[in-house]
């Protein structure tokens, strides 16, 4: 097992590491930006260093900055968290050189699965569906053309490093086509380094559904069942269950072997999410993969009862699933609310400081935070204050005791998302389940 872990990240992520590595007996390094500086994951840390100003390029995405404060502090291995260097291959190859494990999967996998048509064409080389699109980068006009012919319309436009609903474009017509086209490569260049974008076919109501994986470094995968991820705005999820209330266990059995083979296919290690769009007819498609610890992961830690960061660290120090994980035991329904700091009628961000920070309790209700009364919050990155996750016997008792827990949940000094999700708890389309990603317009736009 690993002696000391850098935390190669910040706020509810990093913190959460951090207790998986106490419970574990690990130390662990925490890095900071300066406007981080009284970050609980800074103090709760057995070391941490400073790493650069505010800006992220400066700070969290410097790489010799990180790599050099792993090596002052001499660790075993780094975990880098969700966004920021999660994804990045290089990042990863870089730890291999210093030799410092990178806590995730291999290099050429976090390549492979970061160029997202690449990842389609290997995902339907496996056995998995696809969603009828372009094989390759769309070079130039002619080739855009030819390509929205065979697709038809509406089609989406997407950036082949892409996520987070950057460098996306919906095209309904031939004459929106070209502008487009040109949009999503400028917003791909911008977000991503690469103007390289996909077509693919647009699903009008579809829900997102996602398998949570696991693969260890001996050859075996398995999967944790399914996560339900249609509550989304722009392309950022707002609400995630688990399970779907969609899934029967003959689907979730079919399609998780798929899964598992795909991914036995290429020797995925480490956690992972494939994510499906699923259409009105119930026909599943493969959109891509994240290589690395989800937002969401809490609500498939509380019906399968895996610590999955616990479960990423001693697959990397090499340990075999049924150690890492343990048994897998599904019982009853979860759910999980993003509280963002962001205005719940506009959507415009909220920073500033917390006056009051007053948590939810109660039976099977959790928090996973990083913030508290008189934290402030910067402007700098993600709006992320906290995730509450509720779990019950069925999802008809998780859906009751997620109100109570938000009508308990109290933070002032910045405006929250907690409103809205009370707008959508109340709703009885979601109660019924009937949900698809265009839920939140429908919730706003009718003024629910």
């Amino acid at each position: 097992m690993f002696r000391k872990i850098l935390v190669a990240n910040r706020g509810e992520i990093a913190l959460r590491v951090i207790c998986a590595c106490k419970e574990l007996g690990i130390a662990t390094v925490a890095v900071y930006s300066e406007p981080d500086r009284n970050s609980l994951h800074v103090r709760f840390a057995d070391e941490a260093v400073c790493i650069g100003p505010a800006r992220s390029s400066e700070s969290y995405l410097n790489i010799p900055q990180v790599i050099s404060a792993a090596e002052i502090t001499n660790v075993d291995a780094i975990h880098p968290g969700y966004g920021f260097l999660s994804e990045n291959a290089n990042f990863a190859q870089v730890c291999e050189a210093s030799e410092i494990t990178f806590i995730g999967p291999r290099p050429d996998t976090l390549e492979l699965m970061g160029e997202k048509d690449r990842a389609r064409r290997e995902m339907k080389a496996a056995g998995l569906p696809t969603v009828p699109g372009s094989d390759a980068t769309i070079e130039g006009e002619e080739q855009l053309a030819k390509e929205a012919a065979r697709i038809g319309y509406p089609l989406i436009l997407k950036a082949s490093a892409g996520g987070g609903g950057r460098g996306m474009r919906v095209v309904r017509s031939q004459e929106e086509l070209l502008v487009a086209y040109q949009t999503a490569r400028s917003e791909a260049q911008q977000a991503f380094g690469t103007p390289d974008v996909y077509a693919e076919r647009f699903l009008e109501h579809p829900r997102h559904i996602e398998f949570q994986v696991l693969g260890d470094r001996h050859g075996r995968v398995i999967h944790l069942g399914e996560r339900e991820c249609s509550i989304q705005r722009r392309h950022q999820k707002l609400v995630e269950e688990s399970p779907s209330p969609i899934i029967d266990a003959r689907r979730r059995r079919e399609l998780g072997a798929r899964v598992v083979r795909a991914l036995e296919k290429i020797g995925y290690t480490n956690a992972g999410t494939v994510e499906f769009l699923m259409d009105a007819d119930g026909s599943f498609y493969f959109i891509e993969m994240n290589t690395r610890i989800q937002v969401e992961h809490p609500v498939t830690e509380m019906v399968t009862g895996v610590d999955l960061v616990k479960a990423q660290i001693r697959i990397a120090a090499g340990e075999k699933l049924e150690d890492a994980a343990g048994p897998l035991d599904f019982s009853g329904h979860s759910i999980e609310c993003r509280i963002n700091a962001e205005d719940p009628d506009t959507f415009a961000p909220s920073a500033g400081r917390i006056t009051t920070f007053q948590l939810p309790g109660g039976t099977g209700v959790r928090v996973d935070s990083a913030a508290y009364a008189d934290a402030v919050i910067p402007p700098y990155y993600d709006s992320l204050v906290a995730k509450l996750i509720v779990h019950g016997r069925d999802r008809h008792e998780a859906i009751g005791r997620m109100r109570r827990a938000l009508e308990m949940f109290v933070i002032e000094g910045i405006k929250t998302s907690i409103p809205l999700h009370r707008r959508i708890f109340a709703d009885p389309d979601f109660a019924a389940g009937h949900l698809d990603t265009h839920f939140i317009e429908r919730l706003v736009g009718n003024g629910k």
